[in-house]
């Protein structure tokens, strides 16, 4: 208790706020009904993404993107991207096109998890996803959890991950707090896990101490007799989720036509059209209630859930890959050559 006299460094410090607004009671008073509904959490894994720091916002850092790849590799690659289009359509400066050139360098041959360029720190960064659960059950979304009522399947996606702040000082409610503080001790022990990454988890409780919840997402899952498994990926709002399972039942893989010594697709990529119908009329149904959170087609059950990200803090920010997550494959380079003047060579 003596290591911090004084005001705690901003990695140890949940400063809980309240305001007299009506919309912040009612979310608050929403979010400890869940709590007691749904006590307990199931952690799913490691999720990777990227963030940036720049001179101006320390000790913070902003996301950059939705923070969902399951390898640190795939982050990386993102990163490699994201520097490479930078040199080549955001700038004229040679010095500035040298050092965002170098980065990229870098992350072609090394598996690194920072790079500095032009001024600019970036890090691979590291959030834990669960879900929480009671009686049996995962957390639906909650009646305040930001929605829409649109069915257009063809509707482009928000973020609200894409330039979420970390701040691990920053003012939240009394519901977030106690959520933060209970999740401080969390880590890997089941005996599921493999030793070194249950190790490492142990580890992180010292290295990275804080942690900050990110914004929820939702992800639709087909429930099994002792399982969930996923159907969708993240999304915003509970009715983007929806309309991902809409999407799943009534748009199938089209079946290819039959070409010459083409070989003939194997049976789970052939459309059914008796079962399409089905599908089509339990998609209409569903669309039909307002916000539905479950449906049930042939048996088989589909719900609509939350899925929280809690990512540990530490002295010098979020914290990074570890040494037992693990990749598929490692760095390469992804885009053509580019010198100092914009000039990109092709080939070999």
């Amino acid at each position: 208790m003596d290591d911090h006299p004084g005001k705690s460094p901003d990695h140890l410090t949940i400063n809980v706020t309240h305001r007299d607004d009506p919309v912040f009671e009612v979310t608050e008073a929403d979010a400890f009904a869940s709590a007691r509904k749904y006590p307990n959490i199931v952690v799913r894994g490691p999720l990777f993404g990227l963030a940036a720091q720049r001179r101006g916002e320390r000790p913070r850092w902003r996301l950059m993107g939705e923070l969902d790849t399951g390898f640190p590799q795939m982050a990386r690659d993102e990163l490699n991207s994201h520097l490479w289009f930078k040199a080549k359509d955001e700038t004229e400066d040679r010095a500035e096109r040298r050092s965002l050139l170098a980065a990229v360098a870098r992350l072609e041959t090394e598996p690194v998890n920072e790079v500095t360029a032009d001024g600019v720190r970036y890090r691979i960064v590291r959030a834990d996803e669960f879900a929480r659960i009671g009686g049996g059950s995962l957390e639906p979304p909650r009646a305040t959890d930001p929605d829409d009522d649109s069915w257009d399947l063809d509707a482009p996606e928000s973020s609200r991950t894409k330039d979420f702040v970390v701040d691990h000082a920053a003012a939240v409610g009394l519901a977030e707090g106690i959520d933060r503080a209970g999740l401080l001790q969390l880590s890997y022990t089941a005996d599921r896990f493999p030793y070194d990454v249950r190790a490492d988890s142990q580890r992180a409780l010292t290295t990275h101490p804080g942690v900050v919840l990110l914004p929820t997402t939702f992800r639709v899952v087909e429930r099994k007799e002792l399982s969930w498994s996923m159907v969708t990926g993240q999304h915003a709002t509970p009715q983007a989720a929806r309309r991902a399972l809409v999407d799943h039942l009534t748009r199938p893989m089209p079946q290819l036509p039959d070409l010459p010594d083409m070989p003939e697709l194997p049976a789970w990529m052939k459309v059914d059209e008796k079962e399409q119908a089905i599908h089509d009329r339990a998609a209409k149904k569903f669309m039909a209630r307002r916000r539905p959170t479950e449906l049930l087609v042939r048996g088989r059950r589909f719900e609509v859930v939350r899925a929280e990200r809690v990512m540990r803090i530490g002295p010098d920010g979020p914290e990074g890959p570890r040494p037992s997550d693990t990749d598929d494959y490692g760095p390469s380079q992804i885009h053509p050559l580019m010198d100092e003047e914009g000039n990109i060579t092709y080939g070999t």
